[in-house]
């Protein structure tokens, strides 16, 4: 596998902010007859690209994902990881000129040039994380997905205002862009549940993989008071666990590596996603669509964690209260709200 340097810098970030968004329409990936009887049949041959290594929470779930879809025969799978915005577009066409039919990615930072790419290769398939949604009358073959869990973040919240005692809670992110801002908001509305008086300190480090900033940012926030800190990003959790305080984790179950110190976690499943997309590449039918609805909890795209260790520590009521909330989630009954503007300390 490739592997060069990761570099991805603010002004890369803000530069994929200049791509308007556009409705999403409902042309479909044209395939001759032939082909899409063949696709039907046969494993699709899959590549995806990522900007940072798989064992990055984000990534890794797409990863996991994708290992499932090819141990059950429906796709080949190759990867390549920490790729440089720089050198993301290349990679792309490297996998369409080798044949690959369904491209996965994360395009947050790099928009234009996978938008340009797709157009390039209208015969290929493109499933890819943004911010920004489909467009179908420049890109019909170009359909987006991320990451709402914002439905099992919103009950790890109901847990950890709970928890607290000093009514502080650190929070610590990446970037403040929809699919993290979404989230904490979310863990912030769950936390009022059941510790109205909370209050919030709220910093990003301005990168995705960077666990000794993140863990640095985390100590100023316990220093300052947070007897909870929300792991958004890898690094604070072990800032908790060295401090003797409880994390919330997100994305993935890291309770194993930190029995004393994730009480909860809010877990992003990319399989509905992916599933869908698959089906659709096989059917045929894939077409510029959002796939953001499969990450909703009444889809099966996240869940809360098991409480492992906390089984049965957690006071009754907002036990209680989160069991309530998640049947409402399930059957419908209540929406969490979906809230994509930069959180604030307070």
């Amino acid at each position: 596998m490739r592997k060069p340097d990761n570099i991805m810098t603010f002004a890369d970030f803000s530069r994929r902010r200049l791509l308007q968004a556009a409705g999403m329409g409902a042309a479909t990936l044209a395939l001759p007859g032939a082909l899409r009887g063949a696709l039907a049949q046969s494993p699709i041959k899959t590549a995806a690209i990522y900007t940072v290594p798989v064992e990055q929470q984000w990534v890794s779930r797409i990863h996991k994902a994708a290992n499932t879809a090819k141990d059950r025969g429906d796709i080949e799978y190759a990867f390549s990881e920490s790729v440089s915005n720089n050198d993301y577009e290349r990679v792309m066409r490297e996998y369409c000129e080798a044949g690959h039919q369904l491209i996965i990615g994360e395009a947050f930072a790099v928009e234009d040039a996978a938008r340009a790419v797709a157009a390039d290769y209208p015969d290929r398939a493109f499933l890819i994380g943004s911010s920004f949604k489909p467009d179908a009358d420049k890109n019909p073959n170009f359909a987006v997905f991320d990451n709402y869990i914002q439905d099992a973040s919103y009950l790890t919240g109901i847990i950890a205002g709970a928890m607290t005692k000093s009514k502080k809670i650190g929070m610590v992110g990446g970037y403040p862009i929809p699919e993290v801002n979404r989230l904490m908001n979310a863990f912030m509305a769950g936390v009022r549940e059941t510790a109205a008086d909370a209050a919030f300190q709220v910093a990003f480090i301005g990168s995705w993989f960077d666990p000794p900033k993140a863990k640095e940012t985390a100590f100023a926030q316990i220093d300052a008071g947070a007897d909870i800190m929300y792991a958004e990003r890898f690094g604070v959790s072990d800032a908790a666990k060295e401090r003797g305080i409880l994390a919330i984790g997100n994305v993935i179950d890291t309770q194993a590596d930190y029995p004393d110190t994730v009480v909860a976690s809010a877990l992003w499943h990319f399989e509905p996603t992916l599933d869908a997309a698959i089906a659709a590449v096989k059917a045929g039918s894939f077409k510029a669509d959002d796939y953001g609805a499969y990450s909703f909890m009444k889809a099966g795209g996240c869940s809360l964690a098991p409480l492992g260790t906390f089984e049965g520590k957690l006071p009754e009521a907002a036990m209680k209260m989160v069991m309530e909330k998640e049947a409402a989630i399930r059957d419908g009954s209540f929406s969490v709200t979906i809230d994509d503007n930069e959180p604030k300390s307070g």
